[in-house]
Protein backbone atom coordinates (compact mmCIF):
# COMPACT_ATOMS: atom_id res chain seq x y z
CA UNK A 1 0.00 0.00 0.00
CA UNK A 2 1.24 3.65 -1.26
CA UNK A 3 1.02 6.19 1.87
CA UNK A 4 0.32 9.56 0.57
CA UNK A 5 2.80 12.48 0.33
CA UNK A 6 2.94 14.26 3.12
CA UNK A 7 3.01 18.26 3.32
CA UNK A 8 5.69 20.57 4.35
CA UNK A 9 5.30 23.71 6.08
CA UNK A 10 8.28 26.21 5.70
CA UNK A 11 9.65 28.69 7.93
CA UNK A 12 11.68 31.01 6.46
CA UNK A 13 14.29 32.87 8.86
CA UNK A 14 11.66 32.45 12.10
CA UNK A 15 12.19 34.54 14.66
CA UNK A 16 9.93 34.05 17.20
CA UNK A 17 10.80 30.58 19.34
CA UNK A 18 6.98 29.67 20.71
CA UNK A 19 5.81 30.12 17.41
CA UNK A 20 8.27 27.62 15.91
CA UNK A 21 7.61 25.18 18.66
CA UNK A 22 3.70 25.38 17.97
CA UNK A 23 4.26 24.95 14.48
CA UNK A 24 6.46 21.80 15.01
CA UNK A 25 3.97 20.20 17.32
CA UNK A 26 1.17 20.89 14.35
CA UNK A 27 3.44 19.06 12.14
CA UNK A 28 3.70 16.16 14.40
CA UNK A 29 0.10 16.21 14.62
CA UNK A 30 -0.20 16.07 11.24
CA UNK A 31 2.41 14.11 9.81
CA UNK A 32 3.84 17.16 7.96
CA UNK A 33 7.37 17.79 7.30
CA UNK A 34 8.71 20.70 8.89
CA UNK A 35 11.17 23.23 7.11
CA UNK A 36 13.71 25.73 8.88
CA UNK A 37 15.49 28.25 6.39
CA UNK A 38 17.66 29.57 8.23
CA UNK A 39 19.21 31.89 9.46
CA UNK A 40 16.82 31.03 12.57
CA UNK A 41 16.24 34.10 15.18
CA UNK A 42 16.84 31.55 17.75
CA UNK A 43 19.15 28.48 19.09
CA UNK A 44 17.31 25.07 18.59
CA UNK A 45 18.16 24.69 22.17
CA UNK A 46 15.79 27.61 23.06
CA UNK A 47 13.91 27.05 26.25
CA UNK A 48 10.96 28.52 24.81
CA UNK A 49 11.05 26.39 21.45
CA UNK A 50 11.23 23.23 22.84
CA UNK A 51 8.62 24.49 25.75
CA UNK A 52 6.09 24.96 22.90
CA UNK A 53 7.08 21.81 21.14
CA UNK A 54 6.70 20.37 24.20
CA UNK A 55 7.67 16.51 24.34
CA UNK A 56 6.42 15.92 20.61
CA UNK A 57 9.97 17.17 19.09
CA UNK A 58 11.21 12.97 18.38
CA UNK A 59 8.15 12.87 16.27
CA UNK A 60 8.69 15.81 13.99
CA UNK A 61 10.52 15.56 10.81
CA UNK A 62 12.57 18.57 10.25
CA UNK A 63 14.98 19.73 7.09
CA UNK A 64 17.26 22.49 8.05
CA UNK A 65 18.30 24.75 5.07
CA UNK A 66 21.33 26.81 4.82
CA UNK A 67 19.28 30.11 2.65
CA UNK A 68 16.13 30.58 1.13
CA UNK A 69 17.86 30.22 -2.52
CA UNK A 70 19.15 26.39 -1.64
CA UNK A 71 15.66 25.47 -0.48
CA UNK A 72 13.97 27.46 -3.63
CA UNK A 73 16.32 25.69 -5.83
CA UNK A 74 15.74 21.97 -4.66
CA UNK A 75 11.90 22.40 -4.94
CA UNK A 76 9.32 21.95 -8.24
CA UNK A 77 8.05 25.31 -8.37
CA UNK A 78 4.26 24.00 -8.84
CA UNK A 79 4.50 22.46 -5.27
CA UNK A 80 5.05 26.25 -3.76
CA UNK A 81 2.90 28.44 -1.93
CA UNK A 82 3.61 31.48 -0.75
CA UNK A 83 1.65 32.87 2.51
CA UNK A 84 1.74 36.91 2.48
CA UNK A 85 -0.54 40.05 2.99
CA UNK A 86 0.55 41.55 -0.09
CA UNK A 87 -1.52 39.78 -1.83
CA UNK A 88 -5.31 39.76 -2.24
CA UNK A 89 -5.88 36.24 -3.60
CA UNK A 90 -7.51 34.26 -0.90
CA UNK A 91 -5.76 31.11 0.46
CA UNK A 92 -9.34 29.07 0.12
CA UNK A 93 -9.08 29.79 -3.94
CA UNK A 94 -5.89 27.56 -4.23
CA UNK A 95 -6.15 23.71 -4.93
CA UNK A 96 -3.64 22.17 -2.56
CA UNK A 97 -2.10 18.67 -3.30
CA UNK A 98 0.18 16.13 -1.05
CA UNK A 99 3.41 17.62 -1.31
CA UNK A 100 2.64 20.71 -1.81
CA UNK A 101 5.23 23.64 0.24
CA UNK A 102 3.39 25.96 2.24
CA UNK A 103 5.90 28.70 2.79
CA UNK A 104 5.76 31.39 5.58
CA UNK A 105 8.34 34.28 6.25
CA UNK A 106 9.36 35.68 9.24
CA UNK A 107 7.18 36.97 11.81
CA UNK A 108 8.28 40.76 11.56
CA UNK A 109 8.73 41.68 7.89
CA UNK A 110 7.79 38.44 5.86
CA UNK A 111 8.55 36.93 2.59
CA UNK A 112 11.12 38.98 0.98
CA UNK A 113 9.09 41.10 -1.59
CA UNK A 114 11.35 40.30 -4.91
CA UNK A 115 10.20 36.59 -4.26
CA UNK A 116 6.76 37.47 -4.14
CA UNK A 117 7.00 39.47 -7.35
CA UNK A 118 8.84 36.16 -8.53
CA UNK A 119 5.76 34.12 -7.77
CA UNK A 120 2.76 36.55 -7.90
CA UNK A 121 0.56 33.34 -8.71
CA UNK A 122 1.84 31.09 -6.38
CA UNK A 123 0.91 34.02 -3.11
CA UNK A 124 -1.95 33.67 -0.45
CA UNK A 125 -3.21 35.00 1.89
CA UNK A 126 -5.72 34.79 5.11
CA UNK A 127 -8.57 37.46 4.24
CA UNK A 128 -8.52 39.95 7.30
CA UNK A 129 -12.18 41.17 7.85
CA UNK A 130 -11.19 44.09 10.06
CA UNK A 131 -8.71 46.25 8.23
CA UNK A 132 -7.22 47.53 11.50
CA UNK A 133 -5.92 43.96 11.44
CA UNK A 134 -2.91 42.88 9.47
CA UNK A 135 -2.03 39.90 10.31
CA UNK A 136 -2.72 36.86 12.13
CA UNK A 137 -0.31 35.01 14.72
CA UNK A 138 2.36 33.13 12.14
CA UNK A 139 1.50 29.82 14.26
CA UNK A 140 -2.06 30.29 13.89
CA UNK A 141 -1.93 31.20 9.78
CA UNK A 142 0.20 28.09 9.51
CA UNK A 143 -2.77 26.21 11.28
CA UNK A 144 -5.51 27.50 9.22
CA UNK A 145 -3.49 27.27 5.94
CA UNK A 146 -2.36 23.63 6.86
CA UNK A 147 -5.31 21.94 7.86
CA UNK A 148 -7.46 23.59 4.71
CA UNK A 149 -5.42 21.46 2.50
CA UNK A 150 -5.83 18.35 4.51
CA UNK A 151 -9.50 19.09 4.47
CA UNK A 152 -9.21 19.33 0.36
CA UNK A 153 -7.79 15.97 0.51
CA UNK A 154 -9.77 14.01 2.75
CA UNK A 155 -6.20 13.68 4.61
CA UNK A 156 -7.38 14.62 7.86
CA UNK A 157 -7.06 12.63 11.47
CA UNK A 158 -9.14 10.64 12.90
Amino acid sequence: MQTQLPFHIVLVEPEIPPNTGSIARLCGATNTVLHLVRPLGFSTDDKHLKRAGLDYWKFVQIHYWDNLQSFLAAQDESQLYFFTTKTARSYTSASFKPGDYLIFGKETKGLPVDLLEDYPERCLTLPMCNDNIRSLNLAMTAGVVLYEALRQNENGCK
